[in-house]
């Protein structure tokens, strides 16, 4: 079917916004794609803030958004933009590497007062890495997932809808990419 990564930005590995992670992951495994994940926070910081593009683990990390069909750029929003850790593996990403990614921003904040962050932050940084097929995303509040006594997060019903919806998309959109590439 295709291959999709995940670009996870959080820089906490509890951040319930990994709920909505694993939501895609899920659904999109279960559609047939190869699925992997690349946890930024879990990258050698050295390594990020250095820029270091020819260390072993950035050039695995590269090497997975090389080879996939589409891209799923995950961050909470934090002073009205993503991650700095998310910006530290952007600026690792080869110019152009996103060229002929599909590409899904799925943000999560604290209130709706920053839902134009994918837009004036992210869109801007993905268009110079080479991206032209970016999908509308969605933009998730905090009150959307909300975790129970048992440590458990559960996803709110709008909030699941609109992650189908796009999930759907991207799907649809990949399957085709990747039927092209495997014509060619």
């Amino acid at each position: 079917m295709g291959k999709i990564v995940v670009i996870n930005g959080t820089p906490s590995l509890v951040s319930r916004i990994n709920a909505v992670i694993e939501y895609a992951e899920d659904d999109l495994r279960g559609r047939g794609f190869e699925v992997e994940r690349i946890n930024v926070a879990e990258l050698p910081a050295e390594d990020l803030i250095h820029t270091k593009f020819e260390s072993e683990a950035i050039v695995k990390a590269n090497g997975l958004v090389a080879e996939a069909d589409a891209v799923i750029v995950v961050s909470p929003v934090y002073k009205a933009s993503y991650t700095g850790v998310l910006k530290t593996f952007l600026d690792l990403i080869p110019q152009k590497g996103l060229a002929g990614k599909i590409v899904l921003p799925l943000f999560m904040g604290g209130s709706l007062a920053h839902l134009l962050t994918i837009d004036y932050a992210l869109k801007p940084v993905l268009s110079v890495l080479g991206a032209r097929h970016i999908l509308g995303g969605v933009y998730a509040v905090d009150s959307q997932a909300v975790r129970s006594d048992q440590g458990i997060v559960e996803l709110a019903e709008e909030l699941k809808l609109r992650l189908n919806s796009v999930l759907a998309e991207l799907a649809e959109e990949t399957a085709h990419k990747a039927a092209r590439k495997a014509g060619e």
